[in-house]
């Protein structure tokens, strides 16, 4: 799961930085998109260090919330929100069922005799 999510967090901060950019042009001043979208980018960058924490994948999602409701700053991060929140969900729950097969696996190793 760790790095599913860490992908996501890390793919997060790159496009975040680029919207950044975009939302530059539009009538928004640039400390206020860089004040939001580099609050955002900060904090995608230390959860990838926590995520072997207890607690990280909930701070993740307290993440995308926030992502989402940055939106009411900067109008595209509610669909940049909406699309992170759901490649979370995917990081989170397909990592998981990474990591039980995973298990599976070295149990299913360890298990067997040694052919040697």
């Amino acid at each position: 799961m760790r790095t599913l999510c860490a992908s996501t967090l890390i793919g997060e901060f790159f496009v975040i930085g680029f919207a950044g950019l975009v939302a530059m042009k539009g009538d928004i001043s640039g400390a206020v998109v860089w004040t939001v979208c580099g609050i955002a980018m900060l904090l995608s960058v230390l959860l990838c260090g926590m995520l072997s924490r207890p607690g990280a994948v909930q701070i993740g999602w307290g993440l995308q919330i926030a992502l989402i409701a940055s939106g009411f700053v900067v109008p595209m991060m509610f669909i940049l929100g909406v699309v992170f929140a759901a490649l979370w969900w995917a990081s989170v729950t397909y990592g998981r069922k990474i990591d039980e097969a995973k298990a599976r696996w070295a149990a299913q190793a360890s298990a067997e005799p040694d052919a040697a």
